[in-house]
Formats: C-alpha cells, structure tokens, sequence
C-alpha cells in the first residue's frame, strides 16, 4: 500500500516534484537561449545566421514543455482518480 499524506500519494507528489524541476530546466534553457541568441546578435529564428546552439536548445525545451503537458495530464488524472 502506498504512503498517504495530506496532498496525496506519495507518487502523486514524486510527479509534481518530476513537473516542478523540469519547468526549473525549461526556465534555465530559455535563459541559455536568450544569451546565445544575444552573443550572435540574431534573434530571428528564421534567420540563415540564427546561432545553431539556439535553435539546439530551442528543440530541447519545445521537448521538455510537451513533456511536462503529458505529464500534467497524468498528475490531473491521477488526482481525479484519487
């Protein structure tokens, strides 16, 4: 049987903690994308001299948001069915 406490699960709080550092890696990439973005002086994407490293963790963080959505869902659902 699973641990209970006063906001849940305990699995319910292992993916809300999950959720919360993955938004935390989403705000550091940003921040990463804002400096290579001001380091080449583009901050077009669709520029030909949009910095590679850019658009790299562009990709990354787009990943990491539908990751955090799906998981989300699951937390939602998982509350619902408790």
């Amino acid at each position: 049987m699973q641990e209970m406490s006063r906001s849940g699960t305990a699995g319910e709080l292992r993916l809300d903690a999950l959720i919360a550092d993955l938004w935390w890696r989403v705000r550091l990439l940003n921040t990463d994308i804002l400096e290579e973005e001001a380091k080449g002086g583009v901050f077009d994407v669709l520029a030909p001299t949009y910095p590679l490293l850019a658009l790299n963790l562009r990709a990354r963080r787009d990943n990491l948001v539908a990751t955090i959505g799906v998981l989300e869902q699951r937390a939602n659902s998982m509350s619902e069915a408790a």
